[in-house]
């Protein structure tokens, strides 16, 4: 786990999913140290004890008073119990719908759950943040948030993009990505993640991206890119996603070529003999 601190008031915890033919995704958790510190995502399932003890490092999790899940994907929720169990003054900021979808994995502490909607509103003592909906997702279920003090903009999936390498995909600040590899990673990743815009006119997209445009973010977190000081070459990107085509992945016959090559499939072993009879 790669823990840095992106701004005064947001600690980043980065880890990252390589993924062949595609790249190193960010999986990215965020800390506020708000007057009530709040928690974005916990992180993947695999790296729960590493992501509990990274965070542990930066707050004591007796002081963590919210935990904001952006949707109830594997890849945010990895520490989720671990985390309200350990923290029992933090309640989990969700909706109505992704709540229920939780149920269904796992028992939540009710008095711990907070239901919040898109255009609500929650305060944090030193400042308020406000919900949104990403103008694109891989989940309904969805919402963003922005801190309405500094124009942070805490985006989820929307603005996500597979890095070329680890070290990319862990980097304090995506500026030093070019325009043109980071335009590429993002439609990428978009017709992977939301393979919905295939259907989605490009001006009925840009009036919806505009809308989140208008906040003038003065960063953006995303849940799958580096933090971006300079944001507004993500939302160019993102309007270029409208009608894209979907991704299509590796069939079976790929996969085993490639485990072949790399040495993943033994040698059938040859068939025992049979005594007669």
């Amino acid at each position: 786990m790669n823990t840095y601190r992106a701004t005064d008031d947001v600690h980043v915890l980065n880890d990252c999913a390589e993924i062949p033919g595609l790249g190193a995704l960010p999986v990215n958790a965020f800390l506020l140290h708000a007057e009530q510190p709040l928690l974005v995502d916990t992180g993947m399932g695999v790296a729960r004890e590493d992501f509990v003890s990274s965070l542990s490092e930066l707050i004591d999790l007796a002081d963590l008073r919210w935990i904001w899940l952006t949707h109830p994907d594997r890849d945010h929720t990895g520490a989720l119990l671990s985390l309200l169990a350990a923290a029992p003054q933090a309640k989990l900021v969700t909706t109505f719908a992704a709540a229920g979808y939780l149920g269904t994995d796992m028992q939540l502490p009710m008095p711990q759950v907070h239901l919040l909607n898109p255009g609500q509103s929650l305060d944090l003592g030193d400042r308020t943040v406000t919900a949104f909906r990403p103008p694109a997702f891989d989940s309904p279920m969805t919402v963003g948030f922005k801190d309405d003090s500094t124009g942070y903009l805490f985006s989820s999936d929307c603005f996500g993009a597979p890095m070329p390498s680890r070290d990319t995909a862990g980097a304090a600040d995506v500026g030093d990505v070019g325009d043109e590899d980071l335009r590429a990673a993002q439609l990428l990743w978009l017709s992977v993640d939301s393979p919905w815009l295939s259907m989605v006119s490009r001006s009925t997209f840009a009036s919806v991206v505009d809308d989140v445009r208008r906040f003038e973010p003065s960063m953006v977190f995303s849940s799958h890119l580096p933090p971006a000081s300079k944001p507004d070459r993500l939302f160019d990107n993102l309007v270029d996603a409208a009608g894209c085509t979907p991704f299509v992945g590796p069939d079976q016959e790929a996969l085993m070529a490639l485990m072949a090559e790399i040495g993943g499939i033994p040698e059938q072993a040859a068939p025992a003999e049979v005594a007669p009879a």
